[in-house]
């Protein structure tokens, strides 16, 4: 199996080789104002805690991170509480008194847990903060100042621990019992669980969080090694030192420009720029099976396991949006570890993830679980955070304010104080010039008769009074000098001011109409990234319908040959049923038309009898006619008919109606109603395989095919007459049966011995109506013959009738 990835380490790599490869980027754009995130991920004992501190004489990534970060920046860090964080996740500036006194009163608090000359550092931590590489960030901004904040905590069974927090006893120590594993002091306060919040800029950050101000690598690595007696590792199966949670090391880096002296902070919050580097070591996954987890143990695995899933399904749906252009929703909140970091994902920051791998047999599977993720996440693109601009005041200005306070220095210890000289001239020259004045005489009267002193002390007064007007005169006209060129003076600075106040009103009315073009250049900057993201929103939708217009065009074209091929089906279905039909109307036609022969050829059978008897009687002799026999000689001998028709005609239609009712190979439903009748006649309906019912049901129509119902009713002359209705079977599409009637058969009976003939008188002659006798003889022989009507509108069918002609 083969993986990729960004750059490979061996086994025998150094700490300063992977530093430079993977955190030296990340430490550099951390002094310019960017985020970085860096975590190790691997199965448990793969060598991520080594990587991440590293060993005695070998610093790892964390210890090498904080020494570039003060070698950078260490002339140009400001003093201790000049930048101050808030509860909130921001930081402010405080002036140089507030500062101070902040610094006054940490100096009267007594300094148990910060680092201290006179303790000791454990030999172990020396040689890791021990790093001789002496690596830093080129081109620095010189005209800021800095401060570091660091913080440390952990993440144990998705909560949240501070691990600097100072408890109010000692602090909690691992006790380890008889099973190897590290339990907590019953009497001891355990530690609260720090809360997630978001902060103005839509960062996350942990409320209540200890965030210690460091100067030094020393004094930031020896808080990092009091926070990291606190964590929590077990002895497990597969490490001796297992980490059981998350830990995160913040570093902060707060910076700030200059003033335009190259003096002071600049007190604006705007130009505050707050950074920061999240070294993290994450957990190891393992499985249970093979740790032989019980207990506490079992449950810090699951949600060690359970933390380290929800990021490899962070990280899959931010690939999975990236690539196909979804918006799935990420599942950050399903853990803490993946809450506190989304802005990085989000790309507020770089991520960089070291991948530890452990050549053991046993940790094969895992290991291709963990490089088969490493290796889905480097096609994630995180977006990167634009430069921002610190401040628009004039660089390199720190190196000039010195550069001047130096050389002005220099000139002052050349000329010997030039400051101090002149003034002890000034007053030298006072002195001089008070020093000239005559000296005032004694001025005691020791004798009444003394007449000297006063005149002379009248005479010193007067030359004083004399010097002083001189004086004044001089310094009235100094004074008036010195009006005149101050009235000059003040004149050239009117001038001056008003040429200097056109200038401004000339620049400031260029800059008006620069700040009016920018605006006008700005508004169509929004309206055209306006117009652009309607026009991707549009082009969204159009994509959208086009896709699913292609998705119903597609729906369409296969209803269409559906369609089509139903159709095809249909019309082969339609034209063998017109085949059929056209068959079957066929036969019938030809049926019908011999019948009609047959008919025809009957009636004139019967016409041409007719006719021959009628010639016969014509032709015959009155003297010569036969005796009618009577009707009981009749009944018991019928007369022979040499003549009649042979009896052959009499029984075709009962072998026609066995062939027509084509029932050999059918079923049928004989339908007699309760009301039916049996007649006694000759000739009867003969049914084969016929289901007899006295009502029509439904599941007698479903096992047939062909239906009779026997009808019975009178006819006009009081005899009984019946119908044979037929018809055929046909399914339904709904499931039932439904009956098409195709023929009628009649069957008609009557009594010959009740008939009156229709030529007998009251009172016959018998002379005179022998030849009217022998008419209705030949009448009454023909009428009893069995006659066959065919073509009648239901189609063909049989009516036997002895009705007279």
């Amino acid at each position: 199996t083969q993986y990729s990835f960004k750059e490979v380490f061996g086994t025998l790599v150094v700490q300063k080789e992977l530093f430079d490869v993977v955190a030296k980027p990340l430490v550099e754009d951390l002094i310019r104002g960017k985020n970085g995130l860096l975590f190790t991920y691997g199965v448990t004992g793969s060598g991520k805690t080594h990587t991440m501190t590293g060993s005695p004489g070998d610093g790892g990534l964390l210890p090498r991170c904080l020494d570039m970060i003060f070698n950078s920046i260490g002339p140009f860090q400001a003093k201790r509480f000049v930048f101050k964080l808030d509860d909130k996740n921001g930081v402010e500036v405080q002036c140089e008194v507030d500062a101070l006194l902040e610094r006054q009163k940490r100096d009267a608090m007594p300094m148990t847990k910060t680092p201290s000359g006179k303790r000791q550092i454990d030999p172990e931590f020396a040689d890791m903060i021990n790093v001789q590489d002496h690596c830093k960030v080129e081109e620095v901004d010189e005209d800021n100042v800095y401060s570091v904040f660091v913080s440390y905590i952990e993440i144990y069974n998705n909560y949240i621990y501070d691990l600097l927090e100072e408890t109010p006893f000692e602090p909690i120590k691992p006790k380890w019992n008889s099973c190897n594993t590290p339990v907590r002091n019953g009497d001891l306060i355990p530690p609260q669980s720090k809360l997630l919040r978001e902060d103005q800029n839509h960062n996350m950050y942990v409320t209540g969080c200890t965030e210690v101000e460091v100067k030094s690598t020393e004094e930031a690595f020896e808080v990092f090694w009091r926070g990291q007696k606190k964590r929590r590792i077990a002895n497990t199966q597969l490490n001796r030192e297992s980490s059981r949670s998350h830990s995160v090391f913040i570093i902060k880096l707060a910076q700030a420009p200059l003033d335009a002296d190259g003096d002071n902070v600049l007190q604006e919050k705007e130009q505050v720029i707050l950074s920061q580097l999240s070294l993290v070591d994450l957990a190891g996954s393992e499985r249970t099976n093979r740790t032989k987890a019980e207990g506490s143990r079992l449950r810090e695995a699951g949600n060690i396991n359970q933390s380290l899933m929800t990021l490899r399904t962070c990280i899959e749906v931010l690939r999975e949006n990236q690539m196909y252009g979804t918006n799935k929703m990420v599942p950050y909140r399903d853990s803490k570890l993946t809450h506190l970091f989304k802005n990085y994902f989000d790309g507020e920051g770089k991520v960089r993830m070291i991948v530890c791998v452990n050549p053991k047999a046993e940790d094969y599977e895992e290991s291709l679980q963990v490089m088969r993720f490493a290796e889905m996440t480097q096609e994630v693109e995180v977006a990167r955070p634009v430069d921002r601009v610190l401040c628009g005041l004039t660089p390199g200005r720190r190196y000039r304010n010195q550069a001047f306070r130096e050389e002005l220095s220099r000139k002052l210890e050349l000329r010997g104080g030039p400051i101090g000289g002149e003034t002890e001239e000034q007053f030298g020259g006072s002195e001089t010039f008070l020093q000239n004045f005559p000296p005032l005489p004694p001025c005691e009267l020791l004798d009444i008769n003394d007449d000297q002193m006063l005149p002379k002390l009248i005479e010193v007064l007067e030359k004083r009074q004399q010097m002083r007007q001189t004086l004044s005169e001089e310094f009235s006209k100094n004074a008036l000098a010195f009006k005149k060129i101050l009235q000059d003076f003040d004149s050239n600075v009117a001038s001056k001011e008003k040429y200097f106040q056109g200038k401004l009103s000339e620049k400031e009315k260029t800059i008006t109409g620069q700040k009016t073009e920018l605006e006008r250049l700005e508004k169509k900057i929004k309206t055209l990234e306006y117009k652009i993201e309607i026009l991707e929103k549009t082009t969204t939708i159009y994509e959208e319908d086009k896709r699913s217009l292609q998705q119903e065009l597609e729906n369409k074209n296969q209803k269409l040959q559906r369609q089509a091929s139903d159709k095809r089906r249909l019309e082969a279905r339609l034209q063998g049923m017109v085949t059929e039909t056209t068959m079957k109307w066929e036969k019938e036609c030809e049926r019908r038309v011999a019948a009609k022969q047959l008919e025809m050829q009957n009636k004139l059978w019967v016409k041409d009898e007719k006719l021959k008897q009628l010639k016969a009687i014509v032709t015959e002799p009155k003297n010569g006619k036969p005796e009618r026999p009577s009707r009981e000689r009749d009944r018991e001998k019928p007369a022979p008919r040499s003549v009649s028709p042979s009896p052959a005609p009499s029984a075709a239609p009962v072998r026609l109606r066995h062939r027509r009712s084509r029932s050999a190979g059918e079923r049928w439903v004989d339908h007699k109603p309760p009301s039916h009748l049996p007649t006694d006649t000759v000739l009867q309906p003969h049914v084969p395989h016929a289901i007899t019912v006295a009502a029509a049901s439904e599941k007698a129509l479903a096992k047939c095919d062909k239906y009779m119902l026997t009808h019975q009713e009178l006819a006009s002359d009081g005899e009984i007459e019946t119908k044979l209705i037929k018809g055929d079977v046909f399914k339904t599409r709904g499931g039932g049966q439904a009956v098409q009637f195709t023929e009628i058969e009649t069957l008609k009976q009557e009594s010959p011995t009740g008939r009156k003939r229709r030529s007998s008188p009251s009172n016959p002659d018998p002379p005179e109506d022998a030849a009217d006798s022998e008419w209705t003889d030949v009448e009454t022989r023909c009428s009893v013959a069995v006659e066959m009507r065919a073509g009648s509108v239901l189609g063909p069918g049989y009516q036997h009738h002895a009705q007279p002609k």
